[in-house]
């Protein structure tokens, strides 16, 4: 991670600057996803999507998810006629998913940045690219930039559990400190005013569940990979 950091800190900083995202966010992201590049998949996307399209494993979710792998299967058919690919020729993950980032075909699509300003957006060998598209996601997912402040603050919950009907509201911030406090949920430190905030639980096993009080950028995260444990293993590398 630290090499990857040195090696592109000019590109870090100016999707820093410009987007408003932390280096340490996107570095802990390509870290999570690939190890830097390490393993990006090889699996062909071609016969994944296919696969999963039209022959989906029996479960509740199958139609739904058919239908989402049937898109992404046109999007990597666009993909490569917009880049001039032979779209025999992406390999990714299990899932389809492709390049430093692990971005699906659509997300290339539609959130890809050819940051490195070669006229074209490679998620699998550009690692400038793949950092300005990580900064760009997580903005059109709500980021705020820097005047969203820390992705979470450690929570202290009350022992009456009045606050247990604000856990698992989904992935978005909807309640004030205010609020919060009146059911029993507090902070060690101070919390920024006028900020909202969703409260999430971190189950440890045997350990003691861990309480915090998520921002609009730890849920910008979460749009990532839908996980709270997901957006917290970022925030912490």
């Amino acid at each position: 991670g630290i090499t990857f950091w040195n090696e592109n800190a000019a590109a870090l900083a100016r999707a820093e600057a410009e987007y408003g995202v932390p280096a340490e966010i996107i570095v802990g992201i390509i870290g999570v996803e690939t190890v830097y590049g390490r393993n990006t998949g090889r699996f062909r996307v071609m016969d994944v999507l296919t696969t999963l399209a039209f022959a989906y494993p029996e479960t509740p979710n199958r139609e739904a998810r058919q239908v989402f792998f049937r898109g992404e299967l046109e999007n990597t058919l666009l993909l490569a006629r917009k880049s001039q690919m032979d779209p025999l020729s992406l390999v990714g993950s299990f899932a389809g998913a492709v390049g430093l980032p692990q971005f699906m075909p659509g997300s290339i699509l539609a959130y890809g940045v050819d940051f490195d300003g070669d006229g074209q957006i490679d998620l699998r060998n550009s690692a400038v690219d793949a950092i300005g598209s990580v900064a760009n996601f997580l903005v059109r997912h709500g980021w705020l930039g820097s005047r969203g402040g820390p992705a979470a603050f450690p929570a202290e919950v009350s022992p009456n559990r009045a606050w247990e009907s604000f856990i698992g509201q989904g992935l978005a911030a909807k309640f004030s400190a205010e609020q919060l406090a009146a059911a029993g949920v507090g902070s060690a430190g101070a919390l920024p005013a006028g900020e909202r905030f969703g409260l999430i639980d971190l189950q440890n096993g045997a350990e003691a569940t861990e309480y915090w009080l998520a921002t609009d950028n730890f849920f910008a995260i979460t749009h990532y990979n839908r996980s709270y444990f997901y957006a917290m293993s970022v925030v912490e590398l």
